[in-house]
């Protein structure tokens, strides 16, 4: 593969618009069509423009980024509020659990959606094929 073809192959499906598309859930192709059948399962393929999703391998990714941010964000927070305010530990940590449980139901679907877009994005396995 040349450069020139490399360039055009990468530059037809640009990561931006796709990584977008894949945190609000949608088809990385279109981005009108939904990318999950349930919470967290992603369709076969896009009910609006048919691109296939079968060769998605997201697999731990997004639970490992997930517990990443989660973590970054919420343990700074959990020193700070004690250090500052000094709460009961029973509040401290029945607010944090929730927070944390919270945080992680809310990035878990976006992040799966972007790690699938970069994959569409970048060929990666079998999205190199244009349907």
């Amino acid at each position: 593969m040349t450069e020139t073809t490399m360039n055009l192959s990468e530059s037809d499906r640009p990561m931006k618009p796709a990584m977008w598309r894949g945190w609000r859930r949608k088809c990385p192709s279109c981005g009108t069509g939904p990318l999950f059948k349930g919470y967290l399962k992603v369709r076969a393929n896009c009910p609006v423009c048919d691109e296939d999703y079968t060769p998605q391998r997201a697999d731990d990714g997004p639970a490992y980024l997930t517990i990443l941010i989660v973590g970054h964000i919420m343990a700074p927070l959990i020193l700070i509020a004690f250090i500052k305010y000094r709460p009961d530990p029973v509040i401290l940590s029945s607010v944090f659990i929730v927070g944390c449980v919270a945080l992680s139901l809310f990035l878990l679907p976006r992040l799966k959606g972007m790690l699938v877009a970069i994959q569409w994005a970048k060929r990666m396995h079998g999205f190199a094929e244009d349907s």
